[in-house]
């Protein structure tokens, strides 16, 4: 894996810089442990001139581009995705410690995105409004201005897609902050950018620690609209900071989401979604299926299934494309291994076996499925961001509800049944920004439209909602007489 362009530089104005301090940090390969590269540690210098660049972008070249011509940039984008595709994939499989496969098909989602916004572009119309005899009313949809992204480790290309995808086809110009652990594609799609022709300064990317570089871009005057991605934490400080400057803010933190399985579900269809929404990306995942509800008559039955599948997935470094990867870094390895020292040995139902021979620098946590678990311990509660899913017996439909809705999160729900009505009911009751009936996920779906409630966070990305969080409406009242 060896990238075409310098990783340790920033991406500014059109342009390769070192940041002003000329320090860098590691990039670590999570699956041996070992450097591959380094990247800039940008700071609050380099947050300012990037947001500088793209504030000329809007007063000059870019800004004056019809919805049209940015569509089209989208969509060579997307064609130069593809073309680079291999590429990326190897490279965010080495720095995220993602199988192969799954990286693979973050290219293809990533390409989707800049596919889906391209073909929107000029699509996005307002409204005529009737009104007063003698007037004529029409709202008109305008970007916000410069937007600070800033993107986590777990899926770079998907989120750089539908955030950074839906920003410039709206005309916004972007500063894109990658998480430390995570940079190269966000460096790379950079550089796919400048050669689709996006004009310099519309897309500027400034790696760098949360504590500089993204602190520095949340607080800057010059943003006018924030999208973050990442904890609970992390976002509350940047929702506060945007306070300050008065700017919209779309968060989206994770959750514990449910899969509610009753008892006339179809279980050979829905075994392969219920082991896969856990372990996906080794379980570091937003929307990860972490919560299986099963009905009490289908418990054992359905434990003995899922034991039988998690038992079996294999472990294997990224580049060998086995199921199961590596977590991205050995802090998030030590995290999920604190939230597994608080279940009792009777509590753990089926653990995948690490096999022999795995790089001992490796990030490696074998799948684990837990049970026994009150629906209110921390296990079942908490968002644990590693393969750990907890199963929990239920007694009927309200109590299905009632355990689902149990947590401070509320980002995605699946339920698994035949009856129709149940499917109705249970859809609306449930609090989570997607609810998925006898599927998990719906294989992504750029077009859906996708965000939570609570402590998931707010506002909407994917679809055509993302074009509306990114653009500000004004109102126009023509009297005319």
């Amino acid at each position: 894996m060896t990238p075409w362009f310098d990783p340790s530089l920033l991406f500014i104005d059109g342009q390769w810089r070192a940041c002003a301090s000329g320090e860098t940090l590691p990039v670590v390969n999570p699956s041996n442990g070992e450097d591959i590269a380094r990247i800039a540690r940008g700071g609050g210098a380099d947050v300012d001139a990037a947001v500088k660049a793209a504030t000329a972008a809007l007063e000059g070249d870019w800004g004056a581009m019809t919805a049209a011509e940015r569509g089209r940039i989208l969509l060579r984008l997307s064609q130069l995705v593809l073309d680079n595709a291999e590429a990326l994939a190897q490279m965010e499989s080495a720095d995220v410690g993602k199988p192969l496969t799954q990286a693979r098909g973050d290219v293809t989602a990533l390409a989707r995105y800049c596919e889906f916004y391209g073909g929107a572009a000029d699509k996005l119309t307002g409204e005529t409004i009737p009104f007063q005899q003698g007037f004529t009313v029409y709202t008109l949809r305008e970007p916000h201005g410069v937007t600070g992204h800033i993107i986590p480790w777990n899926y770079p290309m998907q989120i750089i897609g539908r955030s950074i995808g839906a920003a410039l086809a709206t005309g916004n110009a972007c500063v894109l902050k990658p998480a430390e652990e995570a940079c190269l594609t966000a460096l790379a799609f950079a550089d796919l950018a400048r050669q689709a022709g996006l004009p310099a300064g519309a897309l500027n990317v400034v790696p760098g620690l949360g504590a500089e570089a993204g602190a520095a871009l949340t607080a800057h005057p010059g943003v006018r609209h924030l999208s973050f991605t990442g904890s609970v934490a992390t976002g509350r400080r940047v929702q506060i900071a945007a306070a300050e400057n008065i700017v919209p803010v779309t968060l989206e933190l994770g959750g514990k989401s449910p899969q509610i399985v009753f008892g006339d579900a179809d279980l050979d269809k829905a075994l392969p979604f219920l082991v896969n929404a856990g372990i996906q990306n080794a379980g570091q995942t937003c929307s990860a299926g972490s919560r299986i509800l099963v009905q009490r008559d289908l418990h054992d039955d359905l434990a003995a299934r899922m034991a039988e599948e998690i038992s079996a997935l294999t472990i294997a470094p990224a580049g060998e494309d086995a199921r199961v990867g590596p977590l991205v870094s050995a802090r998030q390895k030590a995290i999920v291994e604190g939230f597994l020292e608080q279940a009792r040995p009777d509590q753990i139902l089926a653990r995948a076996e690490l096999p022999e021979g795995l790089p001992e620098g490796g990030n490696y946590v074998a799948p684990v499925l837990l049970g026994n678990i009150g629906a209110e311990h921390p296990l079942a509660q908490d968002e644990i961001f590693g393969p750990v899913q907890v199963l929990i017996p239920f007694e009927d439909e309200e109590d299905a509800v009632r355990i689902a809705n149990g947590t401070k999160f509320g980002l995605v729900a699946s339920v698994w049944s035949a009856d129709g009505g149940r499917q109705m009911r249970l859809a609306k009751r449930l609090k989570a920004g997607q609810v998925f009936l006898n599927n998990y996920g719906a294989a992504g779906g750029v077009e859906l439209p996708f965000g939570g409630v609570g402590h998931s966070g707010h506002g909407r990305e994917k679809g055509f909602e993302a074009l509306y969080a990114f653009t500000t409406l004004k109102t126009v009242a023509a009297h005319h007489g």
